[in-house]
């Protein structure tokens, strides 16, 4: 089975395509490696399947290396803002199955440059829909978000909440491409499901989100930033059972019952964590205590973010099972590998 992996070089996509190879899949990956956030770490996640930064380079744009690690693994630099190359990238590629993860991802960056979120997250999606309707594959499988719960206060949150009011631009991209998906679903009859992942985090996280960042603090002696005073809390969702729950949907196409078939699933570890109580299990793991600075709330943020994972557990039969404390062993093992 053939498979394209948008965003390949980022962290949940990186840990996708490596999982899919050693599982026999044929995977095509496309990233273009933006600069958002340290592009050494991208490499190094690529690096890590296979692809050396060198030959990565060398290749240029649009143009397949196979990986040195999984015969079956190949990655092409990549930039779905390309409305032709992506049309040729599934013309030629025949993919039986779409994980779109590609995204300019970040709630506080949407704040001061919402131009990239309306490129990448909405033109960018509108590519791919447009390549999927030319040449469509058996199954669309996109990236939305926890966030397009916005100001929902109905905790835990449930596929079927209200998600009407977003609290950032990042938000309503993700809630624009769930409604994108539909419709391209309902008129062209896509199958296409999109997975709201919550609070992601372990080996070769991004060092935008706050397990890096806190763990880079503890390390360094700096101070974090712990904002609404401490009051939050976050269902932290380890890598591995995000992948899995990837893998389990993926494999789950949607009929729609015979009218639109399109779907919507949580990905989180079904736990809402004291963010206070997240910071002592990073102490605990580190050995070293935090220096904190409470400060107030962060515009686009939410106090809470929890999933209701029943819907994922009774149509895959999976619900995430790492727990916080060896989550948090495994991530603090890698950034002392990667880092010290």
């Amino acid at each position: 089975m053939k498979v394209l992996v948008t965003g390949a070089a980022g962290f949940i996509g990186s840990h996708l395509a490596k999982r899919l190879a050693q599982e026999n899949y044929s995977v095509t990956g496309v990233d273009n490696i933006n600069d958002y956030y340290d592009v050494d770490l991208k490499y190094g996640r690529l690096s890590s399947i296979g692809f050396e930064r060198n030959a990565v380079d060398a290749a240029g744009e649009n143009k397949c290396i196979h990986s040195s690690v999984f015969p079956g693994l190949c990655f092409a630099r990549t930039d779905l803002h390309d409305t032709e190359h992506t049309a040729s990238l599934f013309r030629e590629g025949a993919f039986d199955i779409i994980v779109h993860l590609a995204a300019q991802a970040g709630v506080r960056y949407s704040l001061t440059n919402p131009h990239c979120y309306i490129s990448a997250n909405i033109q960018g999606f509108l590519n791919v829909l447009e390549a999927a309707r030319a040449y469509p594959p058996r199954h669309l499988v996109y990236a939305s978000s926890s966030s397009v719960y916005g100001l929902n206060t109905k905790i835990p949150f449930s596929e079927n909440d209200d998600i009407s009011r977003p609290a950032s631009l990042y938000a309503a991209t993700k809630r624009s491409n769930e409604l994108m998906a539909h419709t391209y679903s309902h008129l062209y009859q896509i199958p296409a499901t999109g997975l709201r992942f919550f609070t992601a985090y372990g080996p070769w996280g991004r060092p935008d989100m706050s397990p890096f960042i806190f763990t880079d603090a503890i390390v360094k002696g700096k101070t974090i930033n712990v904002f609404n005073n401490g009051n939050m809390k976050r269902d932290f969702t380890f890598i591995d059972d995000i992948v899995e729950g990837i893998i389990r949907v993926m494999r789950r196409i949607p009929d729609g019952d015979g009218v639109v078939p399109a779907a919507i699933y949580n990905i989180g570890a079904g736990k809402a964590v004291e963010l206070m109580d997240f910071i002592h299990t990073l102490e605990d793991a580190l050995g070293k205590k935090a220096r904190i600075q409470y400060a107030p709330m962060q515009p686009g943020d939410v106090c809470v973010t929890w999933a209701d994972c029943s819907a994922l557990r009774r149509d895959t039969g999976f619900c995430p099972q790492t727990t916080l404390s060896d989550g948090i062993q495994q991530f603090v093992a890698w950034y002392k590998y990667y880092y010290l």
